[in-house]
């Protein structure tokens, strides 16, 4: 909600009592929960968090030093709220909406100045109207009244507002239009803009929650192949510092078969959204070949800006994602981190007085989280399409301690577990995801559309490789004990199978054209000609080969390559039939 498209503030200004860091405590302010207002002399943005009799406790979205009480506080009379309509795509913002560049121009540097505002979206611009509706439809709250090229890779579908009437268009207009004229005129005395505005803590009306039955392609392996996540689907990837939380994160913006991405860097650091803000321009989206930002809207709240803002911009980034999943798109929503937004939470809670939960957290951090995540889903729209909001939540334990409060709450309520391990990054092995400890609990309900599109046996296939690197999980304990060597053949087989699981299918190397994105095709492709040098091997063992010499064949180390080739298909081909060949010469 911007100062440029707010009503005109209440009669009956307050004043400041009292200032704790971005907490504001004001009198004589005649205000509801959760109302916007705008605090001192400067007109700093805030929202009301607390009413106790003549005080109004105000939480502040920008640094409140050199704030005196008495200066006044007014009040909007609405809830924090964002611009949605066609400008949102391709578009940096802050925490309440305000976007960056539009402010750098109007301050002529890139620090922020307090007090300066804008709209979320361009209230001047003219954009191309096309309708498809006539005169004499009868139109309903949610229904597609027309659509406007908002990028070279997005249409964006303007939308009866939810809360509207509806009934029989009387006019419609066709051509170039800013977003707050009228475009659709119904004969109830109902005008349809381009411009809608939502308050960001309620959740957009759906007719239904589905369940999702169709993955979230991320074209990493171990993720598709092991941990698969659904669209509209919900995942945490909690993990230490340098463990590839972020790294992940960008992978998943950019390769996920997502129609749009809504990326939140929630109190990270500068260079973290630095790198997403210079890259993703020049990154070619691998679906059409445009610029990866044609399709994602960034929300910068990074870790220096005012604490408070933190706590406002997921609900800035889900809101914005669930109106692009009414028009009918698949949205990914990345926030980095939810842990970061949990400290914000315990910060303000602290200056309130609240009584603490463990660890200091508010006693509603896992209500808050709830709420988060509640939002995404599988969903039949207002107007009949389906769309979806899949959230990926980063976790930034501290230590890399998953039994504290944010990460332990968050497990409830996700399906989809990443954890990153930091052993596994200092090995060099990424994505650093520890196979032991990750789940996903929508492999049930996904298996049919792989096998529908892209094999029969995928679950089997599957399931196969999970065993084994169980299998070499519980070997490698005997093996610190007593050494490699003592074990049986067969053991020491499982072991080295296992090995060329994870150097050839589940790591992956970002730096490779060809392995930076793995379709599910080649993903299943790697995992079968795995399992055929696995099936071959213990043949031959069984046949009475020495393990040395079956270990010890030349195509064997060509399984680590598959993934690297440009052309796999013809070589996964050949080296199957050439690990045949060379083991079943033995014996």
């Amino acid at each position: 909600m911007s100062q440029a498209s707010e009503s005109e503030t209440t009669e009956g200004t307050g004043r400041i009592k009292s200032v704790s860091g971005p907490v504001v405590k004001a009198v004589d302010l005649d205000a509801r929960m959760n109302d916007v207002v705008y605090v001192g002399d400067e007109g700093l943005m805030g929202e009301v968090i607390e009413i106790e009799g003549d005080v109004t406790t105000i939480q502040v979205y920008e640094e409140t030093s050199g704030v005196a009480p008495r200066e006044p506080v007014e009040n909007t009379g609405e809830p924090l709220s964002v611009d949605l309509g066609p400008g949102m795509l391709d578009a940096i913002y802050d925490g309440v909406q305000r976007p960056l560049d539009v402010l750098e121009e109007k301050m002529d540097s890139a620090f922020l100045d307090r007090g300066v505002d804008a709209p979320g979206i361009d209230l001047e611009k003219k954009w191309e109207f096309t309708p498809e509706v006539e005169v004499g439809d009868s139109v309903e709250a949610g229904d597609i009244v027309g659509v406007v090229p908002e990028t070279v890779t997005i249409d964006h579908k303007v939308m009866v507002p939810p809360g509207y009437e509806g009934g029989v268009v009387e006019s419609v207009e066709e051509g170039e239009f800013t977003v707050d004229e009228p475009i659709v005129t119904l004969e109830n005395g109902e005008e349809v803009t381009m411009h809608q505005e939502w308050p960001v803590r309620e959740k957009r009306p759906t007719i239904e929650k589905r369940t999702p039955r169709e993955p979230l392609v991320s074209g990493q392996r171990i993720l598709d192949g092991l941990f698969p996540i659904a669209k509209g689907g919900t995942a945490a990837i909690p993990g230490p510092f340098g463990s590839g939380k972020t790294v992940t994160q960008h992978s998943l913006a950019k390769f996920a078969d997502a129609d749009i991405v809504v990326y939140v860097g929630c109190g990270e650091r500068g260079n973290e959204m630095t790198e997403v803000i210079e890259d993703f321009p020049e990154l070619e989206d691998p679906k059409n070949g445009n610029s990866l930002m044609a399709r994602t809207s960034l929300i910068a709240n990074t870790s220096n800006m005012p604490v408070a803002a933190r706590e406002s911009c997921v609900y800035t980034g889900i809101t914005i994602a669930e109106y692009y999943r009414d028009m009918g798109y698949d949205v990914a929503l990345m926030a980095d981190s939810t842990s970061r937004w949990a400290e914000a939470m315990r910060e303000i809670s602290s200056r309130l007085e609240e009584m603490p939960g463990e660890e200091g957290y508010p006693a509603y951090l896992a209500a808050r989280l709830a709420e988060f995540y509640e939002r995404a889903g599988y969903f039949e729209n207002l107007n009949g399409t389906e769309g979806s909001v899949s959230a990926i939540g980063a976790v930034s334990p501290p230590g890399g301690d998953f039994s504290e409060p944010v990460t332990q709450n968050t497990l409830r309520i996700v399906k989809t577990f990443w954890a990153l391990d930091a052993d596994l990054a200092e090995r060099r092995h990424f994505p650093a995801i520890n196979w032991n400890e990750s789940y996903s609990l929508y492999q049930d309900q996904l298996d049919p559309w792989f096998k529908e599109n892209v094999a029969e046996d995928w679950a089997e296939r599957r399931q196969w490789a999970v065993d084994t690197l169980d299998e070499e999980g519980e070997l490698q304990e005997i093996v610190q004990l007593v050494g490699k060597d003592a074990l049986p053949e067969d053991q020491r087989l499982i072991l080295d199978v296992a090995r060329y699981l994870r150097e050839g299918y589940l790591q992956q190397n970002a730096f490779i054209d060809v392995d930076m994105y793995c379709p599910p095709e080649k993903t299943y492709a790697i995992l079968t000609t795995i399992q055929t040098y696995n099936d071959e091997a213990f043949d031959a063992l069984d046949a009475g080969v020495p393990i040395e010499d079956i270990t010890a064949i030349d195509a064997a180390p060509k399984l680590n390559r598959i993934a690297t080739q440009e052309d796999w298909e013809a070589f996964v081909e050949e080296l199957k039939a050439e690990i045949t060949e060379q083991i079943r010469s033995l014996y």
